[in-house]
């Protein structure tokens, strides 16, 4: 049932009511009535982000951008990306391997390439959406503890990272202060991705895999309050 019209949907063939997608969106009568709820993890944060009609700056947390102890403090400040870097970290524990290793180095490597391009005012298209979607999809990852191949993963979390480098380099000044600050900005989110690993082996040489889905379901509902509309 479309909730702004009240008319009727089927379930099957895919059809809906084109003129209130964003709102068919979150039909309850065609969520509880599918035959494929797994499939939902995937297909709803990306309706979400880009089906609804506004979209929250996503990208939170703007302050100081210069100076090697305001990088350090400005990660800690914005929940986009204290989420995003805990989670991966988290996501890189439960998955193990040379991933526990590999996930974390290529992100702060790429997000390094993504904070110069956007200090050379270099535009990348879907940053907001993108840092959005890397929270919401980080923590359906990690509360279905979903194991992708590795160069998947690489290229996944690569290409987050390439988002959240670029806002924040955005912000930066082609300056020695602004180079400080993206020093510090990067041993900071470092720190971030050893909370998470560290958090994520506990729970798995504790066996508690109730760890797993709290933090993957938290990091979920942060997703979707950054990508709520104003």
């Amino acid at each position: 049932m479309c909730l702004n019209c009240g008319e009727k949907m089927r379930l099957v063939g895919w059809n809906r009511c084109t003129d209130h997608f964003p709102l068919y969106i979150i039909s309850l009568r065609f969520v509880m009535k599918t035959n494929r709820p797994a499939a939902w993890l995937w297909v709803a944060p990306v309706l979400l982000i880009f089906g609804s009609p506004s979209l929250v700056y996503a990208h939170t947390g703007v302050g100081e951008t210069s100076g090697l102890w305001n990088g350090l403090a400005h990660p800690l400040s914005g929940l986009d990306h204290l989420c995003a870097m805990i989670g991966v970290g988290l996501w890189a524990a439960q998955r193990g391997g040379r991933a526990l290793w590999l996930v974390p180095l290529v992100f702060v490597v790429v997000m390094a390439v993504g904070g110069a391009l956007g200090m050379m005012a270099i535009s990348i298209p879907f940053v907001e959406p993108g840092i959005v979607a890397s929270v919401l999809i980080l923590g359906i990852m990690i509360a279905a503890a979903v194991r992708l191949p590795l160069l998947l993963s690489i290229f996944m979390v690569g290409t987050f990272a390439l988002f959240h480098g670029h806002a924040h380099g955005a912000e930066m000044p082609l300056t020695a202060s602004g180079l400080t600050y993206g020093i510090g900005f990067i041993i900071a989110t470092a720190a971030l991705h050893f909370c998470g690993i560290g958090i994520g082996l506990l729970a798995r040489q504790s066996g508690s895999t109730w760890t797993w889905r709290y933090a993957g379901a938290a990091m979920v509902l942060c997703g979707i309050y950054l990508a709520l509309p104003i």
